[in-house]
């Protein structure tokens, strides 16, 4: 499973609610209308920077959610 990182862009949310939020990528490569986060948090384009690395404050439970390398194949939350 392969998963980005990306955070809401200024403006569209709080700025305490600007958390860097675990992605997983689907299996087509292809942007959906909607982008789900491993917590539920759901996005439209436009509204999140896709980041290169960590950076800022993470969403704890997308990092708890997320798949780690040994989780290759655990699927997304579904809710």
């Amino acid at each position: 499973m392969t998963v980005y990182i990306a955070r809401p862009l200024p403006g569209t949310v709080g700025e305490s609610r600007r958390v860097v939020h675990v992605f997983p990528l689907s299996a087509e490569g292809l942007a959906p209308e909607r982008l789900t986060a491993y917590c539920g948090a759901t996005f439209g384009r436009g509204e999140l920077e896709l980041l290169e690395r960590p950076v800022g404050m993470p969403c704890v439970t997308c990092l708890r959610l997320a798949p780690t390398p040994g989780d290759a194949d655990r699927p997304a939350i579904d809710r």
